[in-house]
């Protein structure tokens, strides 16, 4: 040690920090291996035959992380800041083999079918109902998102809503914008020592659930799963104990036709007098006019909305309007409801996340048909082809789940050495790997017609 130096200080150190993604590798970032371990053999890059190159639209400023990303592959991606009408989709979409999107942009039934070329599409959010999932699986289209990469944004803004809420801080801030000081402390309080109610414990609501605690909460939840708890969080039984428990409740359920409107009159009913309801999670879980009378009797003590039924666009004045929701108006009027433009992930560090991790799956779903963590085709993956693989071609074959067709398939591969295959069912939908050798790339042409020609084809790929 050279004792000769000066030791930084805390604060000089502290300066060195940055929340930005690392330029250069560090201990954090890469991958210790002992001196003389055995290492694979280089990955081999493949490439599609009978395609041309790879092209990808990304929509609604997508991260840069993931234009990075896919760039780096190769692929010739175009980027727009902003989603994109039906009609306008029709149009841009012909040609494109993947599609990135965020929670504007609704990929319906007319645009997939505009979709000549798509393989695949990448929700860069944790929200999928914006796609017609079924369809896209029909159509061999798989589809990816990231569940987890904004958990912990999510959860932190909840933290902070429900303090702003039992302070009334929002109202308090509106009112001195306008000049006017209002120091009170009537139906203000301390969290700790409340209870919070958790509807929906997955990757979010656990979240939750531990900084709560941290925060002095007691923490009870509920959800149609039986789940292990964690901390000294406690699972109810049903809905209504939940209700009657809690003094805040947060929301953290997908949109589905079972959680429509879950919370409405009779769940405001069951809540106590003075509770605080918050909501970020789907515009649909919610019915705002029952939340707004519940606010104005006094059963509620105040609300925090970071999703709504019906959201704009895009940004910009006047754009949340009663022409949206027709309630919009008597909701704003309402005392101590924090309204939010579902900005939930919307942090820095969600969004980098959000843009590597999805654009990782959208990159070995086009150069491998990797499909594991697809949310609506077979998860199936092969070890990574090498370079020590000459002569080995992938195919990737999605078909009709009908009896036959892998008869019919390997009928076909039956003049090659299949080194590995794997197949997986979802639904009506099946999807099969194989990697095939002895295969000239005089060959493939024939191989590919042939699959393409079978009657339960959906799409065929070879990579080579």
């Amino acid at each position: 040690m050279d004792i000769s130096k000066p030791r930084q200080t805390v604060d000089e150190s502290m300066n060195q920090l940055s929340l930005s993604p690392p330029d250069k590798p560090s201990f954090l970032t890469g991958t210790v291996r002992a001196p003389g371990s055995y290492s694979q053999p280089p990955k081999r890059a493949l490439k599609p035959f009978a395609s041309e190159d790879i092209k990808i639209l990304l929509l609604e400023n997508v991260n840069q992380s993931a234009l990075g990303n896919l760039k780096e592959q190769g692929y010739q991606v175009e980027f727009l800041k902003s989603s994109l009408s039906e009609d306008e989709l029709v149009e841009k979409i012909k040609g494109v083999h993947a599609v990135g999107i965020r929670s504007k942009t609704r990929l319906t039934r007319r645009v997939l079918e505009a979709a000549d070329n798509l393989i695949v599409i990448g929700c860069f959010c944790i929200g999928t109902n914006q796609v017609d999932l079924e369809f896209a699986a029909e159509r061999g289209i798989a589809v990816f998102n990231s569940p987890y990469a904004n958990s912990r944004s999510v959860a932190e803004l909840v933290i902070g809503e429900i303090i702003c809420l039992s302070r009334q801080v929002g109202d308090r801030s509106m009112e001195i914008h306008y000049g006017e000081w209002n120091k009170v402390s009537n139906g203000c309080w301390e969290i700790r020592g409340k209870t919070l109610g958790i509807i929906g414990y997955g990757h979010i609501g656990s979240q939750l659930s531990v900084l709560a605690e941290a925060m002095g909460l007691h923490v009870v939840y509920y959800d149609v799963l039986p789940i292990m708890p964690l901390g000294s969080a406690k699972q109810l039984s049903s809905l209504h104990e939940l209700l009657h428990r809690a003094d805040f409740i947060s929301c953290h359920v997908p949109a589905s036709p079972e959680t429509k409107n879950m919370i409405s009159n009779a769940e405001f009913a069951a809540m106590k007098n003075g509770s605080y309801l918050i909501n970020a999670s789907r515009g649909t879980v919610v019915d705002i006019p029952s939340m707004i009378a519940a606010s104005k009797s006094g059963k509620l003590a105040g609300a925090a909305i970071d999703v709504y039924p019906a959201e704009p666009a895009g940004n910009g004045k006047g754009k949340f309007a009663d022409s949206l929701n027709s309630w919009t108006s008597e909701l704003c009027s309402c005392r101590n409801i924090i309204m939010t433009p579902h900005i939930g992930g919307s942090t820095e560090e969600a969004q980098y996340n959000i843009g590597l991790e999805v654009s990782d799956a959208l990159t070995r779903y086009i150069n491998e048909g990797n499909s594991v963590s697809a949310v609506n085709f077979p998860e199936v993956s092969l070890r990574s082809l090498t370079e020590a693989d000459t002569n080995v071609v992938r195919v990737l074959f999605a078909h009709k789940n009908v009896p036959g067709v892998l008869r019919q398939v390997n009928e076909i591969l039956v003049n090659h050495n299949i080194k590995a295959q794997f197949s997986d069912s979802r639904g009506e939908i099946a999807y099969l790997v194989a990697d095939i050798s002895d295969c000239s790339s005089s060959s493939l042409e024939t191989l590919h017609s042939r699959l393409e020609s079978l009657p339960g084809k959906i799409n065929t790929r070879l990579l080579y």
